[in-house]
């Protein structure tokens, strides 16, 4: 073969094989190793990782030299024998001690999507997620398959608060949120974002408007230090009444849905909103031809596996908002993963 053909069929391999690199990922996830390694008081060998996360000796050296390769983890040589420890990457992102550990999200990507996306052809074909198919729930009502046991959704919200102890920074700095002192975060699960609007504006009070079950999880399970501006209040953000709001924002909740369920959502903001207020949509963006960039047309593609959505351009989310009755509609590319628009009543 000529060297483009080398080079088509090297890159063919690399995608076949992506879901191997996402395996050892999860798996040193799930086993503890880059905690294991966090904790010791210096680097490991082989048999003091295998001991310590109760692995097999031959299973873990597959497994660290891999997290080698691909940066997660480093390996030096001393007496003949290879000793491991973290990089800055994993001991940023893979230690649960961090606080910008991603572990809960990529355990969650391990335990569910990953296996959502097994049926990814059953997906494109059918044009629907895949809940009842891998999991055997039914979908009709989707967060009730989303949220399908109580361990479940503990999962999911501590994945999106590490999201946004990484994310949340650089959406709520996109705009000067300052002159909204009155905020609500719909569907705002255990009020991440809540705590980084009271961390970016002292002087704001939010709102966090869930359902029930959600509510209860995040008072059992997630401590507030700011609890006499975080208020909660239960709720069904599609039915009833919405809490008083100088701006409501819209965290990762509009990809969940079709544009008719979106359109209704919106024109409920709309309608209890004062006039002057604004809303504060976070998503990822799609560029407008919809061809990039790649991650997000990924977030797209899984809304089509776990939900009921899909990302959307700029001009998409301006046709929503305007049809709703928003006005001076504004976006901001952050460079991160998640971007924001702002609008106003």
């Amino acid at each position: 073969m000529g060297s483009s053909e080398d080079h088509a069929y090297r890159l063919l391999n690399e995608y076949a094989n992506g879901f191997m690199v996402s395996q050892v990922l999860f798996a040193a996830c799930e086993l503890g190793v880059f905690d294991l390694l966090a904790e010791a008081p210096g680097p490991l060998d082989v048999a003091a990782v295998a001991a310590g996360v109760g692995a097999n000796a031959h299973g873990t050296e597959l497994l660290l030299d891999i997290c080698v390769s691909l940066k997660l983890l480093k390996v030096e040589t001393r007496g003949g024998k290879a000793f491991y420890r973290n990089t800055e990457l994993s001991s940023a992102y893979l230690t649960t001690v961090s606080p910008t550990s991603q572990c809960s999200m990529l355990k969650y990507m391990g335990r569910t999507s990953y296996r959502c996306w097994g049926h990814l052809a059953d997906a494109v074909r059918e044009g629907r997620n895949q809940y009842l198919e891998t999991f055997g729930v039914p979908a009709e009502e989707l967060f009730t398959a989303i949220y399908r046991s109580e361990g479940e959704r503990l999962q999911f919200m501590l994945a999106l608060q590490e999201v946004w102890s990484v994310n949340g920074r650089s959406v709520l700095t996109a705009f000067d949120l300052s002159v909204f002192p009155l905020m609500c975060d719909l569907g705002g699960g255990a009020g991440a974002v809540a705590k980084e609007c009271m961390s970016l504006y002292p002087g704001c009070k939010v709102t966090v408007f869930d359902i029930p079950e959600v509510v209860w999880t995040a008072k059992q399970h997630f401590s507030f230090q700011e609890e006499e501006q975080i208020d909660f209040q239960e709720g069904d953000f599609f039915k009833d009444p919405l809490p008083e709001a100088d701006l409501y924002i819209l965290a990762r909740i509009l990809h969940d849905w079709a544009d008719g369920k979106c359109s209704h959502l919106l024109e409920r903001i709309y309608h209890s909103c004062k006039p002057g207020g604004g809303i504060l949509v976070i998503e990822s963006l799609l560029d407008e031809d919809r061809r990039g960039p790649l991650l997000t047309q990924l977030y797209s593609l899984n809304m089509l596996v776990q939900a009921e959505g899909q990302e959307r351009t700029p001009t998409h989310y301006h046709m929503l908002l305007s049809s709703a009755g928003f006005r001076d509609f504004q976006f901001k590319k952050t460079g991160a993963i998640y971007d924001a628009i702002l609008a106003r009543k």
